[in-house]
Order: structure tokens, then sequence, then C-alpha cells
């Protein structure tokens, strides 16, 4: 646990008290805060009274009395479409809101580090698509290279019950537009953004507050590097605004498919192969054809932010490379679950959004496409110049007929059900076809999360060996 600093005899209070809210409460409360808390869920205020924490309705006024700040969980809404009661309440009264990701950048560093050889580092990463798989491989990379690391915050392990920093550690974080949009610090030594796709957009006011809740990660300290990918308008935007001109090496562009010379340091994936430039010149080069964990051109932007940040740590090339033949990949994410008879089973429930489809979609061939859900607006007309690869789609929940009209001329079949399209695919397949689960949907129709549909699919094909 990392004790929360500059709290010590105040009254601060919790508002949600799911994961995120309980490791926050219990920080506060390490670094001497009187910690007060409320949910919405009487269960869960019950539950918190049983075990000990002070419960306090904060829908009342009078309940604020001598409250020094309200820390919030990132779930939920503080702006748009409308901030919760209990941060409107704050607002109108003058009480800092802030959530965990705040109180991590200001307690982070302490009084030991003037003991330490090498001050730990935090390399933060935020985006549309791509930062679990990016933050992930990041850490990956640092642990075979045998640095010490940790892993946190909207993948892995909550901020505050991260251990505190050790001598010469690198701490990485997957930061959502929900966390980096409220945290009143951001300071991470290296921050990256990978992309940038319409998602969230009832919680930002639009795509315009969307991004500004990614850009603070680069505005609000000012990282020492910054890696940003520049295959959107918005990440060249974000690289021009942080650099001083093109040679500026403070800036690591990377791209998945253009290629970046004039810069003074530039990663891209061309073709299958990963080059590093530095100054003009090329100098360093990996071949991503053969590293199975990172398939398709998606992956292979991943791959050049998580080179690009390993890199500003001082990795060497060749460690990497080797990290990258050993990276397993995420599950949900691009993710080979099973080969039986000549037939590839991969796993992308993750991919919830029109973006992640497309991307998941143009990395393989032969494509028997299990989709649906959801759906989400717009739909997925947007997915048509992605279908050349697809024999056969098998549509599933409650927006399958919405999609059949979507899909042009592209075969299709309403399956209902995970369990329906599985067994069809499987009928169906023939030796060199991939069946892949890329729904382009939310999952909440049938399922609780994207997690629990994969996981549903993983075991349906296990079944498939016996």
């Amino acid at each position: 646990m990392i004790p929360v600093q500059g709290v010590e005899n105040q009254t601060i209070a919790v508002l949600g008290l799911g994961r995120s809210g309980r490791a926050t409460a219990a920080a506060l409360a390490a670094g001497g805060a009187n910690v007060v808390v409320w949910d919405d869920g009487v269960d869960t205020r019950e539950q918190a009274a049983a075990e000990g924490m002070t419960v306090l309705d904060l829908t009342r006024d009078q309940s604020w009395e001598g409250v020094s700040a309200l820390i919030t969980s990132p779930g939920i809404p503080h702006l748009y479409p409308r901030p919760h009661p209990v941060i409107a309440k704050a607002y109108e009264l003058g009480v800092p809101v802030d959530n965990d990701i705040g109180l991590f950048f200001r307690s982070f560093a302490t009084r030991d580090w003037d003991q330490f050889d090498t001050a730990p580092r935090v390399i933060a990463i935020t985006g549309s698509n791509g930062k679990s798989t990016t933050t992930a491989l990041i850490h990956h990379i640092l642990k075979e290279a045998g640095r010490p690391t940790q892993i946190g915050g909207n993948i892995g392990t909550g901020v505050l019950s991260l251990e505190p920093a050790h001598d010469g550690e690198v701490i990485v974080l997957e930061l959502s537009s929900y966390q980096t949009d409220l945290a009143r610090a951001l300071t991470p030594d290296i921050a990256v953004f990978t992309n940038l796709s319409p998602d969230h957009l009832d919680r930002h006011g639009g795509p315009g507050g969307y991004f500004a809740a990614k850009r603070r990660l680069f505005a609000e300290g000012g990282p020492d590097r910054a890696v940003i990918g520049v295959d959107e308008a918005e990440g060249r935007y974000l690289a021009n605004q942080l650099g001083m001109g093109p040679a500026d090496d403070r800036v690591i562009r990377v791209s998945s498919g253009q290629k970046l010379e004039g810069f003074g340091w530039s990663v891209f994936a061309r073709k299958g192969f990963l080059s590093e430039y530095r100054k003009g010149r090329q100098v360093a080069s990996i071949d991503l054809r053969e590293v199975t964990g990172l398939p398709g051109e998606h992956n292979h932007q991943n791959a050049c932010a998580a080179y690009a940040a390993a890199r500003s740590v001082g990795i060497a090339p060749r460690e990497i490379e080797r990290a990258f033949h050993s990276f397993a990949g995420l599950p949900h994410r691009s993710q080979t679950v099973a080969e039986i008879g000549g037939v590839r089973w991969v796993n992308d429930s993750k991919a919830t959004n029109v973006d992640a489809a497309a991307k998941a979609l143009n990395a393989f061939t032969n494509i028997r496409w299990i989709a649906g859900g959801m759906g989400k607006e717009g739909g997925i007309e947007a997915l048509g110049p992605h279908l050349g690869q697809v024999v056969k789609a098998y549509l599933i929940g409650h927006s399958a007929r919405d999609f059949a009209l979507q899909i042009g001329q592209t075969p299709y079949e309403i399956a209902e059900t995970m369990e329906q399209a599985v067994a069809r695919a499987r009928e169906e397949a023939q030796p060199g076809d991939t069946v892949l689960l890329a729904p382009a949907a939310a999952s909440f129709d049938q399922y609780p999360n994207f997690e629990k549909r994969g996981e549903h699919f993983t075991q349906l094909v296990n079944t498939l060996k016996d």
C-alpha cells in the first residue's frame, strides 16, 4: 500500500466502495486521515459499516462539515452527462474533488528515495485501443530485462495498493480517460498515447472532451518523454504541441504503417518490421512477423509504443526483441485460445467498438467472424472495408439482426447465442480458417462484461478439443 501524503488529521470523504474506493480509503487512513465513506448501494454501505468504516450520508448538507476533500471512484460521472449528486454538492461547497490517481502521484515519492542509487520512475499509458496490451508488454519487457517493476491502474493492481517503490523500480500504469480526466496531479516520467477513436462520448460531452481527458496526461505535469501514436490527427496534433521542432527527441513518434524518418526519435512498423530511427538514421530493426503474441497491425503499433517506452528507460533493442517473443498476449485481446484441425480460434472479446474490431479483422485471413451483442451508436457499417477476409459472420445477441443489415454482401447467419455460433463455426470451418470473436459491441445484453464473454467463448472452444 502507498499511504497518502499530506492528509494527516484531515477529514476526507470517499465516494464509491468498489475496488478503487476501498483501496483509497485504506491508503488515506494509512496516511493519517479521518476517512468517511458513502456508496449508493445499501448493501455496500452496510458491509462497510460492519467492517468498521465511518459511513456518512454525503447527500445531506450537514455531513460536509469539516470535510477537506472528496475522492471519487473513476466510474462515477463527475461532469457529463451530469455530475453525481454528491460530486455536484462538493462543487457547490467548494470542496476539492480528486481520485486515486491524483493521490498516487502526489504520494509516490518519499524521503526514502534519498537513499536510492536510482530514482524510481513511472510510465503511464493512455489511449482508446491497445493501452492494456501496451501496458502489459512494457511490464513484461522490464521483467525480462531484470528490472524491478510493478503494474497497476486500469489493469492489475489499483494504484494505491501498489507497494512503495524500490530502488530503480519502474511503475507501469494503464490510465483510462475516466482516471486522467479528474486527477489533480498527473506527473509520469514517461507518458504514452496509443491512439484515439470515439468511445465513452457520453462521459466526456463528445469527442473533444474525450481527447481533452487523454491529453491531460501530457499537459498537467509535463513528462520527461512522450511516446505518441501519430496514426490519427489527434496524435499528430499532440506530438506537435509537445515538441519544439521535428528534431526534439523528447517526443518519440510511433506508427503502424507510416515511415517516420525526419524526426529526432521515431519508431514505426511497416510490412511486419519494426524500425527505430534516431536523428534520421536507422539504429535498430525487429521482425515482428513471427511474434505470435502480437498479431496484426494494431499489435504492431502496440509493439512500437512499448519498444519506445522501454528504450526510454535504457533497455537494449535485443533485450526488447527477446521479450517480444516470450510475450503471450492478454486474454480477450487477439488471444489464440486453440488450434484444432488446422483451424485457429481467436478470442478478441475486448473488441467492443468498431475501431477495435476493424483492427482484429485486418490481422487474420479466411475469417469466420463471431460478432454482436449490445451494439453502439452508429452500428457497424464502417466495418465494410474490413470484411474482405470474412468467409462468414455468425451474429449473436441483441443487435444481431441490425448487424446483418449493415455488413453488405458478407454471408451471415443469425446464431443468437455464443453456443450456437461456436457450434456452427465448428461445423463449417476448414483448415486454414480463423474463427474470430471480435464482437464490435458491448457485452451487457448477455454477459456482465467482455471478460465473461471471452471466457465463455474460450470454455466452449476448449470443449471442442475433447
